[in-house]
């Protein structure tokens, strides 16, 4: 068991460190104009975000000890193919975990 000095030592750590990542990017570079090349490339931060967050448990999911799981598989595989076809990303969430839970009715 952690004291409690030491625990609120680590929290106002983190939340320090927390601030000061933020504060760099919109505190000191906020009004500076940022050059076009990396502009281009922060737009694909959030495209990158939710595959990075996901593709974990798909590959490896810990609810089998990262064994193959078909309906995870099925339902990434669905949330892609909607995703490319539709151009939608709600449409794509959406199938994707009617794929999931579909899949793991029939699958028991």
């Amino acid at each position: 068991m952690i004291d409690r000095t030491s625990l609120w030592i680590v929290i106002i750590g983190l939340g320090l460190g927390s601030f000061f990542l933020r504060f760099v990017f919109t505190g000191l570079v906020g009004n500076k104009q940022m050059p076009a090349w990396l502009l281009r490339h922060l737009r694909y931060t959030a495209v990158a975000i939710l595959p990075a967050l996901v593709a974990p448990q798909v590959l490896w999911p810990s609810g089998t000890d990262g064994q193959f799981d078909l309906p995870r598989v099925t339902a990434a595989v669905v949330t892609l193919g909607v995703g490319l076809a539709s151009k939608n990303v709600l449409a794509a969430i959406l199938s994707g975990a009617a794929a999931l839970y579909g899949m793991l009715y029939l699958v028991g």
